[in-house]
């Protein structure tokens, strides 16, 4: 095997075969000719790479992975037990954090995204008021949004996600406190505020493209997992030369029109844990992943 395996999490439930939720895309994998491999996903998680790597063939040369998310320190884990069996990750550590966190991205694509600011922190520890304070100041005043690195709490909007005007300093210590409470452990890097944007949001769950880029080439363009039912086409002029920049070898852009019409980079992702959409017409996926 060479770089064209894909190692997959495991089924808990039966080690051996791939987990349900990624059999079609295993089986895409294959049809195109490529090799996969099965990980132990909760094991990496308790940072027992060590097991997680066991039912890997050992000296198969470099891989992909596809699977859950898995924390950037995790993923390090992940890598240097792999390395160790002969089997090492084509997206190396340093890369994986690049695009799975928003301080890792942010500066090359900042003309095309919202205005952020970010504040490290530990699960479990919300900011104090002064703390909000210094973290907010360079935003000014109006709407903005709250998430930690990785993840947003968009399902939980006005409670933890949304602040209608960041001049009120009280309400954004509040939404702040609620967001890390509500992500609890799974809290990723720190917490992340971004100024708003209008994509439509007003009258409904804005419609976003998931682009899939491989070795920087855009390989396929789906819905994104939350309106999988609606898939815009998006210029990609100002992104491509953004996403060769930041040089990384499979990740995603979540693009949305802006309401004067400009196209924005909501979020950048590694793809190797981003969530395909049912339907997503993967088949260019993962016969560039396949080679």
């Amino acid at each position: 095997m060479s770089a064209h395996t894909v190692l997959f999490c495991a089924d808990p439930l039966s080690p051996r075969r791939v987990d349900p939720y990624f059999a079609d895309q295993e089986a895409l994998v294959r049809e195109y000719g490529g090799a996969t491999a099965f990980v132990d996903h909760d094991a990496v998680l308790a940072g027992n790479s060590a097991a997680a790597v066991r039912r890997v063939p050992a000296d198969a040369g470099p891989v992909w992975y596809r699977g859950w998310m898995i924390p950037a320190d995790r993923y390090a884990e992940l890598a240097i037990a792999l390395a160790a069996h002969g089997t090492p990750l084509v997206v190396e550590p340093d890369d994986y954090r690049t695009a799975h966190e928003l301080p890792g991205w942010y500066a090359t694509f900042e003309s095309v995204t919202p205005q952020s600011v970010w504040l490290p922190r530990v699960p479990l520890d919300p900011p104090s008021r002064d703390e909000v304070a210094e973290l907010v100041r360079p935003l000014g005043d109006g709407p903005a949004i709250v998430k930690d690195y990785v993840k947003s709490r968009k399902h939980e909007w006005a409670e933890a996600c949304y602040i209608p005007d960041l001049a009120d300093l009280e309400h954004c210590v509040h939404v702040i406190t609620r967001m890390v409470e509500l992500q609890d452990d799974t809290l990723q890097g720190g917490i992340v505020v971004r100024r708003f944007e209008d994509y439509g949001r007003s009258t409904g769950q804005a419609a976003e493209a998931r682009v899939w880029w491989v070795h920087t080439e855009p390989v396929l363009v789906s819905a994104h997992p939350d309106t999988p039912e609606d898939v815009p086409q998006p210029d990609l002029s100002a992104v491509a030369p953004l996403v060769a920049a930041l040089g990384c070898r499979f990740v995603t852009t979540d693009l949305a029109q802006r309401a004067d019409g400009a196209w924005r980079v909501v979020e950048v992702g590694d793809g190797q844990v981003s969530d395909l959409p049912a339907g997503g017409g993967a088949a260019a996926l993962f016969s560039a992943l396949a080679g």
